[in-house]
Protein backbone atom coordinates (compact mmCIF):
# COMPACT_ATOMS: atom_id res chain seq x y z
CA UNK A 1 0.00 0.00 0.00
CA UNK A 2 1.32 3.53 -0.94
CA UNK A 3 0.18 6.87 -0.13
CA UNK A 4 -1.18 8.68 -3.24
CA UNK A 5 -2.36 11.74 -1.92
CA UNK A 6 -3.01 14.90 0.86
CA UNK A 7 -6.55 16.24 0.97
CA UNK A 8 -6.67 19.19 2.90
CA UNK A 9 -10.55 20.29 3.94
CA UNK A 10 -10.99 23.60 5.19
CA UNK A 11 -14.82 23.79 7.08
CA UNK A 12 -16.57 25.37 9.95
CA UNK A 13 -15.19 27.81 12.18
CA UNK A 14 -11.53 27.24 12.19
CA UNK A 15 -11.31 23.10 11.02
CA UNK A 16 -8.44 21.97 8.84
CA UNK A 17 -9.11 18.36 8.12
CA UNK A 18 -7.08 16.14 6.28
CA UNK A 19 -7.34 12.94 3.90
CA UNK A 20 -4.65 10.87 3.58
CA UNK A 21 -5.57 9.41 0.08
CA UNK A 22 -3.31 5.54 -0.89
CA UNK A 23 -3.29 3.38 -4.03
CA UNK A 24 -6.20 0.86 -2.14
CA UNK A 25 -8.48 3.28 -1.38
CA UNK A 26 -8.35 3.70 2.21
CA UNK A 27 -8.30 7.03 3.44
CA UNK A 28 -7.28 7.96 7.00
CA UNK A 29 -8.34 11.12 8.22
CA UNK A 30 -6.54 13.67 10.38
CA UNK A 31 -7.14 17.46 11.66
CA UNK A 32 -4.95 20.49 12.17
CA UNK A 33 -4.25 22.25 14.84
CA UNK A 34 -3.36 26.06 13.84
CA UNK A 35 -6.51 27.30 13.98
CA UNK A 36 -5.60 30.90 13.36
CA UNK A 37 -3.39 29.86 10.37
CA UNK A 38 -5.78 27.74 8.66
CA UNK A 39 -4.45 28.50 5.22
CA UNK A 40 -1.18 28.39 5.87
CA UNK A 41 -1.09 25.44 7.07
CA UNK A 42 -2.75 24.32 3.95
CA UNK A 43 0.30 25.10 2.04
CA UNK A 44 2.66 22.86 3.90
CA UNK A 45 0.25 20.47 3.42
CA UNK A 46 0.61 20.50 -0.07
CA UNK A 47 4.41 20.52 0.57
CA UNK A 48 4.60 17.66 2.90
CA UNK A 49 2.72 15.65 -0.01
CA UNK A 50 5.53 15.87 -2.11
CA UNK A 51 8.26 14.14 0.41
CA UNK A 52 5.62 10.99 1.06
CA UNK A 53 3.49 10.27 -1.67
CA UNK A 54 4.84 6.52 -2.38
CA UNK A 55 5.24 5.84 0.92
CA UNK A 56 3.41 3.12 3.02
CA UNK A 57 1.16 4.82 5.23
CA UNK A 58 1.65 1.94 7.98
CA UNK A 59 5.37 2.77 8.46
CA UNK A 60 3.77 5.86 11.62
CA UNK A 61 7.01 6.30 13.42
CA UNK A 62 9.02 6.71 10.06
CA UNK A 63 7.17 9.18 8.71
CA UNK A 64 6.78 11.30 11.91
CA UNK A 65 10.28 11.30 11.76
CA UNK A 66 10.36 12.23 8.31
CA UNK A 67 8.20 15.22 8.49
CA UNK A 68 9.85 16.33 11.80
CA UNK A 69 13.41 16.20 11.47
CA UNK A 70 13.87 17.07 7.74
CA UNK A 71 13.12 20.56 7.86
CA UNK A 72 15.36 23.37 7.86
CA UNK A 73 12.23 25.37 10.43
CA UNK A 74 9.99 24.55 12.85
CA UNK A 75 6.64 26.22 14.12
CA UNK A 76 3.55 25.63 15.08
CA UNK A 77 1.95 25.58 11.40
CA UNK A 78 4.70 23.10 10.01
CA UNK A 79 3.47 20.78 13.57
CA UNK A 80 0.15 21.35 12.18
CA UNK A 81 0.55 19.86 9.21
CA UNK A 82 2.60 17.14 10.56
CA UNK A 83 -0.24 16.48 13.13
CA UNK A 84 -2.80 16.13 11.16
CA UNK A 85 -0.79 14.13 8.39
CA UNK A 86 0.00 11.74 11.38
CA UNK A 87 -3.66 11.36 12.92
CA UNK A 88 -4.50 10.37 9.82
CA UNK A 89 -2.09 7.89 8.82
CA UNK A 90 -2.79 5.69 12.36
CA UNK A 91 -6.49 6.60 11.30
CA UNK A 92 -5.73 4.54 7.96
CA UNK A 93 -3.57 1.97 10.39
CA UNK A 94 -6.26 1.13 12.37
CA UNK A 95 -8.97 0.80 9.25
CA UNK A 96 -6.34 -1.13 7.56
CA UNK A 97 -5.88 -3.56 10.41
CA UNK A 98 -9.21 -3.44 11.78
CA UNK A 99 -9.16 -1.94 14.91
CA UNK A 100 -9.54 1.31 17.30
CA UNK A 101 -6.39 3.24 17.19
CA UNK A 102 -5.74 2.56 21.05
CA UNK A 103 -5.37 -1.31 19.95
CA UNK A 104 -2.17 -0.60 17.76
CA UNK A 105 -0.80 1.87 21.29
CA UNK A 106 -0.89 -1.08 23.77
CA UNK A 107 -4.44 -1.30 23.47
CA UNK A 108 -6.79 0.10 26.46
CA UNK A 109 -6.67 0.73 30.05
CA UNK A 110 -10.12 2.36 30.90
CA UNK A 111 -13.15 1.95 28.81
CA UNK A 112 -15.03 5.02 29.40
CA UNK A 113 -13.09 8.49 29.25
CA UNK A 114 -13.81 11.22 32.28
CA UNK A 115 -14.62 14.37 30.66
CA UNK A 116 -14.59 18.30 31.61
CA UNK A 117 -16.96 20.91 30.15
CA UNK A 118 -17.00 24.68 30.16
CA UNK A 119 -19.18 26.99 32.35
CA UNK A 120 -19.63 30.99 30.55
CA UNK A 121 -21.20 33.71 32.15
CA UNK A 122 -20.70 37.27 32.27
CA UNK A 123 -21.02 37.15 36.46
CA UNK A 124 -20.46 35.31 39.24
CA UNK A 125 -23.94 35.04 39.56
CA UNK A 126 -24.56 33.64 36.02
CA UNK A 127 -21.61 31.46 36.46
CA UNK A 128 -22.83 29.56 39.24
CA UNK A 129 -26.17 29.14 37.61
CA UNK A 130 -24.55 27.40 34.36
CA UNK A 131 -22.30 25.20 36.50
CA UNK A 132 -25.42 24.10 38.11
CA UNK A 133 -26.90 23.21 35.37
CA UNK A 134 -24.04 21.50 34.31
CA UNK A 135 -23.11 19.03 37.35
CA UNK A 136 -27.41 18.35 37.09
CA UNK A 137 -27.04 16.56 33.78
CA UNK A 138 -24.35 14.47 35.68
CA UNK A 139 -20.96 16.10 34.61
CA UNK A 140 -18.22 16.08 37.47
CA UNK A 141 -15.50 18.51 35.97
CA UNK A 142 -16.55 21.86 35.18
CA UNK A 143 -14.07 24.71 34.04
CA UNK A 144 -14.62 28.47 33.85
CA UNK A 145 -12.50 31.32 32.70
CA UNK A 146 -11.24 34.31 34.93
CA UNK A 147 -12.16 36.03 31.94
CA UNK A 148 -13.40 40.03 32.03
CA UNK A 149 -16.92 41.17 31.26
CA UNK A 150 -15.29 42.90 28.49
CA UNK A 151 -13.35 39.80 26.78
CA UNK A 152 -14.02 36.67 28.20
CA UNK A 153 -11.05 35.00 26.97
CA UNK A 154 -8.26 38.13 29.06
CA UNK A 155 -8.10 40.69 31.28
CA UNK A 156 -8.98 44.33 29.68
CA UNK A 157 -7.90 47.54 31.73
CA UNK A 158 -8.64 45.52 35.23
CA UNK A 159 -6.36 46.47 38.24
CA UNK A 160 -4.55 43.92 40.46
CA UNK A 161 -6.96 43.72 43.62
CA UNK A 162 -10.24 43.79 41.05
CA UNK A 163 -8.96 40.96 39.36
CA UNK A 164 -8.43 38.89 42.84
CA UNK A 165 -11.40 39.68 44.22
CA UNK A 166 -13.91 39.11 41.33
CA UNK A 167 -12.39 35.83 40.29
CA UNK A 168 -12.39 34.74 43.85
CA UNK A 169 -15.99 35.70 44.30
CA UNK A 170 -16.99 33.60 40.72
CA UNK A 171 -14.55 30.64 42.64
CA UNK A 172 -16.58 30.66 45.73
CA UNK A 173 -20.06 31.43 44.24
CA UNK A 174 -19.17 28.43 41.84
CA UNK A 175 -18.22 25.85 44.20
CA UNK A 176 -21.22 26.83 46.63
CA UNK A 177 -23.69 25.95 43.31
CA UNK A 178 -22.12 22.67 43.06
CA UNK A 179 -20.95 21.42 46.04
CA UNK A 180 -17.72 19.66 46.86
CA UNK A 181 -18.52 16.15 44.45
CA UNK A 182 -17.34 18.21 41.50
CA UNK A 183 -13.72 19.28 40.64
CA UNK A 184 -14.00 22.48 39.27
CA UNK A 185 -10.90 24.02 37.35
CA UNK A 186 -10.18 27.47 36.01
CA UNK A 187 -8.71 29.09 32.63
CA UNK A 188 -6.12 31.84 32.83
CA UNK A 189 -5.40 32.21 28.76
CA UNK A 190 -1.89 33.60 30.12
CA UNK A 191 -3.66 36.21 30.95
CA UNK A 192 -1.78 37.22 34.44
CA UNK A 193 1.74 38.07 35.19
CA UNK A 194 3.65 36.23 38.04
CA UNK A 195 2.61 38.07 40.88
CA UNK A 196 -1.02 38.35 40.04
CA UNK A 197 -1.21 34.47 39.44
CA UNK A 198 0.21 33.61 42.40
CA UNK A 199 -1.59 35.89 44.89
CA UNK A 200 -4.67 34.55 42.75
CA UNK A 201 -3.85 31.14 43.27
CA UNK A 202 -3.25 31.24 47.04
CA UNK A 203 -6.77 32.82 47.61
CA UNK A 204 -7.82 30.17 45.42
CA UNK A 205 -6.35 27.57 47.33
CA UNK A 206 -9.34 26.95 49.54
CA UNK A 207 -11.85 25.87 47.37
CA UNK A 208 -9.64 22.90 46.15
CA UNK A 209 -9.46 23.83 42.25
CA UNK A 210 -8.99 21.35 40.23
CA UNK A 211 -6.59 22.48 38.06
CA UNK A 212 -5.35 26.14 37.64
CA UNK A 213 -4.96 26.38 33.96
CA UNK A 214 -1.79 28.09 31.61
CA UNK A 215 -2.24 31.31 34.88
CA UNK A 216 0.72 33.02 32.99
CA UNK A 217 2.49 32.89 29.33
CA UNK A 218 4.98 30.31 28.36
CA UNK A 219 8.73 31.27 30.38
CA UNK A 220 9.98 27.99 32.42
CA UNK A 221 11.66 30.04 35.36
CA UNK A 222 8.10 32.36 35.93
CA UNK A 223 6.04 29.08 35.67
CA UNK A 224 8.42 26.99 38.18
CA UNK A 225 7.75 30.05 40.52
CA UNK A 226 4.18 30.51 40.07
CA UNK A 227 3.81 26.34 40.92
CA UNK A 228 5.89 26.66 43.90
CA UNK A 229 4.47 30.10 44.86
CA UNK A 230 0.65 28.91 44.59
CA UNK A 231 0.76 25.66 45.66
CA UNK A 232 -2.62 24.84 43.71
CA UNK A 233 -2.31 21.75 40.83
CA UNK A 234 -1.39 23.87 37.42
CA UNK A 235 -1.97 22.75 34.12
CA UNK A 236 0.05 23.96 30.52
CA UNK A 237 1.47 23.39 27.46
CA UNK A 238 -1.76 23.46 25.10
CA UNK A 239 1.04 25.82 22.86
CA UNK A 240 3.82 23.15 23.09
CA UNK A 241 4.84 21.88 19.33
CA UNK A 242 7.01 19.08 20.57
CA UNK A 243 7.92 16.32 22.54
CA UNK A 244 11.36 18.20 23.91
CA UNK A 245 9.33 21.38 25.39
CA UNK A 246 7.21 18.91 27.54
CA UNK A 247 10.27 17.45 28.41
CA UNK A 248 11.67 20.94 29.75
CA UNK A 249 8.93 21.77 31.20
CA UNK A 250 8.78 18.37 33.47
CA UNK A 251 12.19 19.14 33.80
CA UNK A 252 11.95 22.69 35.27
CA UNK A 253 8.87 23.07 37.19
CA UNK A 254 7.08 20.50 39.53
CA UNK A 255 4.01 20.91 36.93
CA UNK A 256 1.20 18.47 37.73
CA UNK A 257 -0.81 18.42 34.41
CA UNK A 258 0.62 18.65 31.05
CA UNK A 259 -1.81 19.69 27.99
CA UNK A 260 -0.35 18.37 24.88
CA UNK A 261 -2.67 19.27 21.56
CA UNK A 262 -3.16 16.09 19.21
CA UNK A 263 -3.05 18.48 16.17
CA UNK A 264 0.00 20.78 17.07
CA UNK A 265 2.18 18.33 19.33
CA UNK A 266 3.02 16.19 16.48
CA UNK A 267 -0.10 13.70 16.30
CA UNK A 268 -0.74 10.51 18.39
CA UNK A 269 2.78 9.71 17.38
CA UNK A 270 4.05 12.62 19.63
CA UNK A 271 1.42 11.92 21.87
CA UNK A 272 2.24 8.72 22.68
CA UNK A 273 5.64 9.86 23.67
CA UNK A 274 4.95 12.77 25.64
CA UNK A 275 2.43 11.00 27.73
CA UNK A 276 5.24 8.00 28.21
CA UNK A 277 7.62 10.76 29.28
CA UNK A 278 5.09 11.99 32.04
CA UNK A 279 4.35 8.71 33.28
CA UNK A 280 7.71 8.44 34.72
CA UNK A 281 7.43 11.43 36.21
CA UNK A 282 4.33 11.08 38.00
CA UNK A 283 2.60 13.76 35.95
CA UNK A 284 -0.67 13.32 34.18
CA UNK A 285 -1.87 13.98 30.95
CA UNK A 286 -5.13 16.50 30.16
CA UNK A 287 -5.21 16.69 26.27
CA UNK A 288 -6.05 19.69 25.03
CA UNK A 289 -8.86 19.95 22.43
CA UNK A 290 -10.38 23.20 21.65
CA UNK A 291 -11.32 22.06 18.10
CA UNK A 292 -13.53 19.40 15.85
CA UNK A 293 -14.74 15.35 15.85
CA UNK A 294 -11.25 14.56 14.89
CA UNK A 295 -9.33 16.13 17.27
CA UNK A 296 -11.41 15.17 20.14
CA UNK A 297 -11.36 11.24 18.29
CA UNK A 298 -7.72 11.16 18.56
CA UNK A 299 -7.69 12.57 22.13
CA UNK A 300 -9.75 9.40 23.01
CA UNK A 301 -7.63 6.99 21.54
CA UNK A 302 -4.56 8.13 23.51
CA UNK A 303 -6.93 8.53 26.66
CA UNK A 304 -7.66 4.95 26.45
CA UNK A 305 -4.47 3.62 26.43
CA UNK A 306 -1.85 5.75 29.19
CA UNK A 307 -1.90 4.88 32.49
CA UNK A 308 -1.52 8.61 33.29
CA UNK A 309 -4.55 10.38 31.98
CA UNK A 310 -6.81 12.81 33.73
CA UNK A 311 -9.34 14.23 32.36
CA UNK A 312 -10.55 14.99 28.50
CA UNK A 313 -11.50 18.58 27.33
CA UNK A 314 -14.88 19.08 25.37
CA UNK A 315 -16.31 21.27 23.69
CA UNK A 316 -19.23 22.02 24.93
CA UNK A 317 -20.70 24.71 27.11
CA UNK A 318 -23.71 25.58 28.58
CA UNK A 319 -24.95 22.24 27.48
CA UNK A 320 -24.56 22.52 23.67
CA UNK A 321 -21.89 20.44 21.68
CA UNK A 322 -21.47 21.66 18.38
CA UNK A 323 -19.49 18.19 17.49
CA UNK A 324 -23.15 16.15 17.59
CA UNK A 325 -24.35 17.89 13.75
CA UNK A 326 -20.55 17.40 12.54
CA UNK A 327 -20.37 13.53 12.68
CA UNK A 328 -22.27 10.75 11.33
CA UNK A 329 -22.88 9.53 14.96
CA UNK A 330 -22.02 11.97 17.90
CA UNK A 331 -19.94 10.83 20.72
CA UNK A 332 -21.88 9.00 23.55
CA UNK A 333 -21.65 10.97 26.79
CA UNK A 334 -23.19 9.98 29.73
CA UNK A 335 -22.56 11.38 33.47
CA UNK A 336 -20.07 13.05 32.70
CA UNK A 337 -18.13 10.63 31.03
CA UNK A 338 -17.41 9.67 27.06
CA UNK A 339 -18.29 5.96 25.58
CA UNK A 340 -14.80 4.80 23.67
CA UNK A 341 -15.81 4.79 20.09
CA UNK A 342 -15.60 0.92 19.07
CA UNK A 343 -15.15 1.26 15.41
CA UNK A 344 -11.67 0.77 13.35
CA UNK A 345 -9.02 3.79 13.63
CA UNK A 346 -10.10 6.96 15.13
CA UNK A 347 -13.77 5.46 14.97
CA UNK A 348 -15.66 8.47 13.59
CA UNK A 349 -16.86 9.58 10.54
CA UNK A 350 -17.46 13.38 9.58
CA UNK A 351 -21.00 14.27 7.78
CA UNK A 352 -20.61 14.22 4.28
CA UNK A 353 -19.41 17.30 2.36
CA UNK A 354 -18.78 18.87 5.87
CA UNK A 355 -17.22 21.79 4.41
CA UNK A 356 -20.43 22.91 2.20
CA UNK A 357 -22.67 21.82 5.48
CA UNK A 358 -20.64 23.97 7.84
CA UNK A 359 -18.70 26.65 5.40
CA UNK A 360 -15.04 27.35 6.37
CA UNK A 361 -15.08 30.73 8.24
CA UNK A 362 -11.82 31.19 9.57
CA UNK A 363 -11.02 32.42 12.92
CA UNK A 364 -8.20 34.57 13.14
CA UNK A 365 -6.89 36.09 16.30
CA UNK A 366 -7.66 39.85 17.34
CA UNK A 367 -5.36 42.23 19.31
CA UNK A 368 -6.01 41.98 23.31
CA UNK A 369 -5.37 45.25 24.76
CA UNK A 370 -4.89 46.57 28.61
CA UNK A 371 -6.80 50.15 29.04
CA UNK A 372 -3.80 51.67 28.98
CA UNK A 373 -3.33 50.35 25.12
CA UNK A 374 -0.53 47.67 25.75
CA UNK A 375 -0.73 44.09 24.66
CA UNK A 376 -2.94 41.31 26.52
CA UNK A 377 -1.05 37.72 26.01
CA UNK A 378 -4.17 35.22 24.53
Amino acid sequence: MKITGIEPILAGGRYLFVKVHTDEGLIGLGECGAWAYQEATVSVLKQMEKMIVGQDPLRTEFIWNALSRNLHFRGSVTQSAVSGIDIALWDLKGKYFQVPCYELMGGKVREKIKIYVNARAGDAKGMAAEAKKLADQGFQSIRFSIGHPKDENGRCGENFTSLVTRVEGTMKAVREAVGWNVDVAIECHRGMRPAEAIELGRVLRPYRPYFYEDPIPDNLEAMRQVIRSCDIPVATGERFINPAEFDSLMTTTDVRYIRPDMCVAGGLTAGKKIAAEAEVRGVYVIPHNPLGPVSTAACLQLDACIPNFEVQEYPMANGVCRLDKEMKTPFHVENGYITLPEGPGLGIELIDDIDTVFPFKGSYGGINLHEDGSIVDR
